[in-house]
């Protein structure tokens, strides 16, 4: 090994001192992150879209739905529905889901029961309206 002259400092020595404090911070901050409840991992997930699947159905509309009334017109208020199965030809299913980043997946499902191209009976779920329904007075003067 050779030894610097005396009176000369080690040209060596500040980069062995620096590569000893950078390796030293390196390895402490690793194992105080494998600690800690923050995932590096989940810093570089992919974005995940908003999926809507179905007919956005909401409940002013089916209440318009009433017995008696024409395919036609159903479709008119509720739109084409999604499956119009060819082996139960006597009803529509008007089904519904969306899918938030990390919330649980909301499902809704109508369905529009006929017999004889006429409305029988609707069951299922739909979203609330859009705004709630504001009774309007009747004008000053009737009661």
């Amino acid at each position: 090994m050779i030894k610097p002259f005396p009176g000369f400092p080690n040209p060596y020595g500040g980069v062995v001192k620096m590569f000893k404090t950078i390796s030293t911070f390196f390895i402490t901050s690793l194992l105080l992150s494998a600690c800690s409840s923050v995932n590096p991992m989940t810093w570089f997930s992919p974005h995940r879209m908003v999926i809507q699947q179905g007919n956005y159905v909401t409940e002013d509309a089916v209440a318009r739905v009433k017995p008696g009334m024409t395919r036609s017109q159903v479709r008119f208020l509720l739109g084409t529905p999604l499956l119009n199965d060819i082996f139960h030809a006597d009803r529509w299913d008007y089904p519904y889901r969306i899918e938030r980043q990390s919330q649980p997946a909301e499902e809704k499902r109508l369905t529009v029961f006929f017999d004889k191209d006429t409305v029988t009976r609707v069951e299922g779920n739909a979203f609330p309206a859009a705004r709630p329904a504001i009774d309007n007075p009747p004008p000053a003067g009737q009661n």
